[in-house]
């Protein structure tokens, strides 16, 4: 089994907005549906060695799930080089878990960054 790393308000900014592709799990032990999904998430960090697979526990970190604006877990949330590219409550299937990480490292960082910019510009 990979070692899932467990994030803290302490060592969150520094995982999430640092380079390559980190998900972070918000979970808890007395929440099913976050039961339910850890399988998937462990399975899918033992498939992506290259891919930073981490986990926030809300009862431990509730500051942190606080300032993230967590409302209901299980929330994902996806980064790449610093950018927050899906967030999402709910439990998704292995296959759809699959295709959103495909959809992650296929995206080309230089058209997102520019997207970014040009929409921040208009505002």
């Amino acid at each position: 089994m990979s070692a899932l790393q467990e994030l803290t308000k302490e060592s969150f900014e520094s995982t999430v907005f640092g380079q390559g592709t980190v998900v972070v799990d918000f979970w808890a032990s007395w929440c099913g549906p976050c039961m339910a999904f850890a399988p998937v998430y462990e399975a899918a960090a033992e498939a992506h060695p290259d891919v930073q697979f981490t986990k926030v526990n809300t009862e431990e970190e509730q500051e942190l799930a606080q300032e993230a604006s967590i409302m209901s877990i299980p929330t994902l949330m996806v980064f790449r080089d610093g950018v927050l590219l899906y967030r999402e409550a709910g439990a998704l299937s292995a296959s759809g878990f699959e295709a959103l990480l495909k959809q992650v490292q296929e995206l080309d960082m230089d058209q997102v960054r520019a997207e970014i910019a040009g929409k921040q510009e208009v505002q």
